[in-house]
């Protein structure tokens, strides 16, 4: 790498993925260097940052090495093992979040247990060892069943209708240090997501709820703003900020809701830049990725709100065509005003491999002209 200005930031990101290569942008105005440790040069993000290490995220050399020569490390997952960040932390590396808030997003029996005790409203849960206890869990059938480690876009959750079925799902091997959990099937009126930036100093800001659309467990879409039916936006934002007070995360926080008739009720966690974020790039006036950046380096953080009354965040799923490239002409002749991401990914049936935004007022002519857009990138449709 070629010598940088005095001063330049340098920020770690453990993992290649699109969010790390989402971030370089930023970066690029803020004038930080990003360094990434990825699986492969091939990665979503080594395509586009040039500082890049080869490395998986359980390799502690690799870590402590990419640690060790910037200012902080940051994730662009959170499947880097706890013991490895503890390390980084006694060495006195800057590590955010911190593995104490990570192990919440890790381990969801941890977090459903520290966030019950903490007063924050959860769905009824409990960790069990058999089918016989699923079927003791006192709610009605149908029931959640999830593995309490490793699970994202719907993986390791599962809907059961009986002890049978139970006993089906409870018969795969959970991994090392994972437990199974179950919990009530909560009768919701809409998803909805709130995210956060938090620094180390404190200070907080929160983005406006909005409203997510799941598939097979991957979001496929998302609406900001939206109006939660069960809580006003301030009672959701104040809720957001609440956790990641309480769990002392640093960085982005991703809190994702159930709305429903009785209150908002808290569904999972994520630490880092999400998925119900991306409207942000185009969208805020500071995108989460900025806001990530700036909170981890503990700078003041930048004004999370809307650009324009609406947006809408369509993702692009891989389907049949390959070339995703050849789609642009009719694309971008059709709506010039839809941004499109892609993130430099080969297509695999229902893998992520883009999104598109789209800005306005009218909440339904967005969502059509951006469903168009990821329809014929996926082969839906052809004209």
């Amino acid at each position: 790498m070629p010598d940088l200005p005095v001063g330049t930031p340098r920020v770690g990101i453990i993992g290649g993925g699109q969010l790390a290569r989402m971030s370089q942008q930023p970066a690029i105005a803020l004038g930080v260097q990003l360094h990434v440790l990825a699986d492969s040069p091939h990665d979503s993000a080594a395509q586009v940052i040039p500082a890049v290490a080869v490395g998986a995220a359980n390799d502690a050399a690799a870590i402590v090495e990419l640690a060790r020569g910037v200012d902080v490390v940051t994730f662009d997952h959170e499947h880097v093992p706890r013991p490895i960040i503890e390390a980084l932390e006694a060495e006195g590396l800057a590590v955010h979040p911190g593995s104490a808030a990570l192990a919440f997003a890790q381990d969801k029996a941890l977090m459903r247990e520290r966030l019950q005790q903490a007063g924050f409203p959860v769905p009824q849960w409990q960790v069990v060892e058999s089918p016989a206890q699923v079927e003791a869990f006192d709610t009605s059938w149908p029931k959640i069943l999830k593995a309490s480690k490793g699970g994202y876009d719907g993986k390791g959750v599962w809907l059961v209708g009986s002890v049978v079925e139970a006993a089906e799902v409870m018969s795969h091997d959970l991994g090392a240090g994972a437990v199974w959990l179950v919990e009530e099937l909560v009768a919701f009126t809409q998803e909805i997501a709130v995210q956060v930036a938090r620094s180390p100093h404190g200070q907080a800001v929160a983005y406006p709820p909005v409203r997510t659309v799941q598939s097979d467990g991957i979001c496929v879409e998302v609406v900001a703003p939206a109006t939660p039916a069960g809580a006003s936006a301030e009672q959701a934002e104040e809720l957001a900020l609440r956790v990641a007070k309480e769990l002392d995360v640093v960085g982005m926080l991703a809190v994702e809701l159930f709305d429903t008739p009785g209150g908002l009720v808290i569904n999972e966690l994520a630490m880092r830049p999400h998925n119900s974020g991306h409207w942000t790039i185009e969208g805020a006036v500071t995108s989460q990725f900025e806001n990530h950046l700036r909170a981890v380096l503990d700078l003041p953080l930048g004004d999370p709100r809307p650009r324009q009354p609406k947006a809408v965040m369509v993702n692009v799923l891989g389907g049949e065509i390959a070339d995703l490239h050849a789609a642009y002409k009719h694309v971008m002749a059709r709506d010039p005003g839809l941004k499109i991401h892609l993130y430099g990914k080969g297509v695999r049936p229902g893998r992520k491999v883009g999104h598109v935004t789209a800005l306005g007022e009218d909440e339904s002519d967005l969502l059509n002209r951006a469903r168009h857009a990821a329809d014929y990138f996926q082969g839906v449709i052809d004209e």
